[in-house]
């Protein structure tokens, strides 16, 4: 695949301000209407001169009862603003305000409360606290720097990062999740409650998808398809936030994390956004079917002569990659044999309009709701074409995973996600409960949404099935077949243009019949999707099954 360049975008003019225009009434010989006269109109009669007894009955004055009612009435509706206001605020807006990381009680809490521990699925400890020696205050104390894009630090001097920050009114005792408590507990003699958090992270698996990556660049995410729980989430470089906490060391670690090329502090699965290549195709397949623009059977008759010669879009040549036989392909043989031109015409039959409202439906275009944050995921540059692309060469690009597209890990998790729950997303999390005074709250599977109907799933369930097991998709994802389990998935190559190797992909699921475990794996520069992410992939969801029995 070719990174093709597309055309930039004109700006857009901006508005001119209209000339002010004003205008004076034409000059009157007569004497001014009463409407004009400015201070007020002449007296038609003269006062009475001093010493004329004045007759007539005394002006009436309001009954004095009915104007306390209206003092009264304007005071009602006064105070019932200012009680709808600060309920809306103590109440509708409660949690918000509370679990806010820049509210100041947050922050004077973090400072001198002992934060609660977070301890990974099977309990083990992550994050814990220890004494400073001159000053008494605690801080932070982490047990392997493999959890430091999920934990990231809480530092007296630097504040807050990553899962620190996003629950800093939880681990500090400020909130624990339920308003009515978090409302009446300022009135206690101890206001803080720290919160313990379980996290659906494996150490074992967080490890050796660490160890995995190496000293490359990349992320992984593995998620369990039923539940949303996130089971691991690795980003490398790591970096050690211990040192970060740690007061005597934090001034020096942070100014060298702060000039560090390799960027450690970024987390890579949430924010990373990278060129997605053919692992894209299975969101074009998701709006294809989802859309009914295309079957698990359809076919392009122009395929086998595009394959020989290139697709022409709008005078833009698309070309196949090496290896792929001048015929028709439905479905499956497409995703088997990764076909650009397949995808690029499947793309264009959907139409723009369809194949970003699908993609959105699975987060794309939007921040994805989450424990962590994360930068939106796009399909498209923004033009002001269908779906917002700028024309159909980019849309047929993009199909197949070039063009503008841009993704994060954990987005191609849960397009992988969505296809191995029968076209059903459930929400991504990372705390599964908390812990307190008051005992123990867990926190269960959400729905995030209904994407495409089971047998269109199911459909393409199948494709990425024999992308991994068949005999042709075996060349493409080396490595990627969990041995004794039927596995699904799909590899990827993003070519970035100009010198370098591209960007290694696979995205996947297992068992294909019951999927218990979904996964997205990229390698910065690390080459086919096959050489790098696939057999990563294939080890990871390999021990994820050894883990289980």
């Amino acid at each position: 695949m070719s990174d093709e360049p597309m055309a930039n975008e004109p700006m857009a003019n901006e508005p001119m301000a209209d000339d002010a225009l004003s205008h004076e009434p034409p000059p009157s010989d007569g004497p001014p209407a009463a409407d004009d006269w400015i201070d007020e109109p002449p007296p038609i009669d003269q006062p009475p001169t001093r010493g004329t007894r004045t007759t007539g009955p005394p002006p009436r004055l309001a009954p004095l009862g009915r104007t306390i009612g209206h003092v009264g009435l304007a005071l009602t509706v006064a105070f019932a603003g200012l009680a709808l206001g600060a309920g809306y605020w103590q109440v509708v807006r409660s949690a918000d305000l509370t679990t806010d990381p820049t509210n100041p009680l947050v922050i004077a809490a973090a400072r001198n409360v002992v934060r609660g521990s977070i301890v990974d699925r099977d309990g083990k400890v992550l994050a814990s606290n220890a004494r400073d020696k001159t000053t008494g205050q605690p801080y932070r104390v982490y047990s392997s720097d493999d959890f430091s894009a999920v934990l990231g630090y809480a530092s007296r001097q630097f504040g807050t990062a990553g899962l620190e920050r996003s629950d800093n009114a939880a681990l500090t005792g400020v909130s624990n999740g339920n308003p009515i408590n978090d409302a009446l507990r300022k009135f206690e003699l101890d206001p803080y409650d720290p919160q313990k958090l379980t996290l659906s992270l494996s150490t074992k698996l967080q490890q050796a998808a660490v160890d995995g990556l190496g000293s490359d660049r990349g992320a992984v995410v593995m998620l369990d398809p039923r539940t949303g729980e996130v089971l691991a989430m690795a980003s490398t470089p790591t970096f050690d936030n211990g040192a970060v906490a740690n007061p005597a060391t934090a001034a020096k670690a942070f100014a060298d994390l702060r000039v560090d090329k390799s960027q450690p502090l970024l987390n890579r699965a949430t924010q990373g956004l990278y060129v997605p290549g053919s692992v894209f195709k299975i969101v074009t397949a998701i709006a294809g079917l989802g859309s009914g623009a295309v079957q698990a059977d359809t076919t392009f008759p122009e395929q086998p002569k595009a394959e020989k010669s290139g697709l022409v879009v709008s005078g833009f040549r698309i070309h196949e990659h090496a290896g792929v036989p001048s015929r028709s392909f439905d479905l499956d043989a497409a995703t088997e044999w990764s076909s650009n031109i397949w995808y690029a015409l499947a793309g264009l039959r959907t139409g723009g309009q369809d194949l970003t409202d699908i993609a959105g439906r699975m987060g794309f275009g939007q921040p994805i709701p989450f424990d962590l944050p994360t930068v939106r995921s796009q399909v498209n540059g923004g033009a002001s074409g269908p779906g917002g692309f700028a024309d159909d060469v980019e849309l047929a690009n993009a199909a197949y995973g070039q063009a503008k597209t841009l993704v994060t890990p954990l987005q191609m998790a849960l397009v992988a996600a969505t296809v191995a729950n029968g076209g059903i997303l459930m929400q991504p999390h990372l705390v599964i409960a908390t812990t307190g005074r008051g005992g123990t709250h867990a926190i269960g599977p959400s729905e995030m949404a209904r994407v495409i109907n089971p047998a269109d799933a199911a459909s393409i369930a199948e494709a990425m099935q024999g992308a991994v097991e068949s005999s042709i998709g075996r060349q493409f994802t080396t490595g990627a077949k969990v041995p004794g389990i039927p596995t699904a998935g799909k590899s990827g190559t993003a070519e970035l243009g100009g010198s370098g190797a591209p960007h290694s992909w696979f995205i996947g699921f297992a068992p294909v019949d019951h999927p218990q475990v979904a996964i997205a794996v990229i390698v910065e520069r690390g080459g086919r999707g096959g050489a790098r992410a696939a057999p990563l992939a294939g080890d990871l969801m390999q021990l994820y099954f050894d883990l289980s029995k």
